[in-house]
């Protein structure tokens, strides 16, 4: 992949001097450029096409600000509510994301999401336990993790 984004600059570079203009617009023209270049000689250059991880860091981006949308709302409906029925709690998450940075991430991603705290994680790192504001159902709470973010995770690594 960095092998990739090298050559990739190296051909927007090379645009710019040919088109002699040296200013963004025309080094990002060239990325372009390259980028295409890139994807019909991927055949030549070894590794898979980094652009589609670029795709799916953006996919992931996206399914975070849409989970924090989500929750800041459901949050702030149990804030405003006059006699909250809430039930807080502890559930403990199985991972199937395996790296120390994988599992990180995941804890970030829901730490930095409101009504949920990444409590601590099994010495096996294979479950993480984490801290809820309102648990209906367990088991729709670890399957909606599953399907959003570790699955955007190992999309992204894997």
């Amino acid at each position: 992949m960095a092998f990739q984004i090298l050559i990739n600059i190296i051909i927007a570079l090379m645009w710019m001097f040919l088109s002699e203009s040296y200013t963004i617009a025309s080094f990002i023209a060239g990325y372009i450029w390259g980028l295409l270049l890139v994807l019909l000689l991927n055949r030549f250059i070894p590794g898979r096409f980094y652009g589609i991880r670029i795709v799916k860091i953006i996919k992931l981006i996206l399914i975070f600000i849409r989970e924090l949308v989500f929750s800041n709302l459901s949050i702030l409906k149990l804030v405003y509510t006059p006699k909250p029925d809430i039930e807080p709690g502890i559930f403990a998450l199985p991972l199937e994301v395996k790296s120390n940075w994988e599992i990180t991430l995941l804890a970030h991603l829901i730490s930095l999401t409101p009504g949920t705290l990444s409590v601590a994680i099994s010495e096996n790192n294979d479950t993480l336990f984490i801290h809820a504001m309102d648990i209906d159902e367990v088991d729709q709470s670890i399957q909606e993790i599953k399907d959003s973010f570790e699955k955007a995770i190992l999309e992204v690594t894997r």
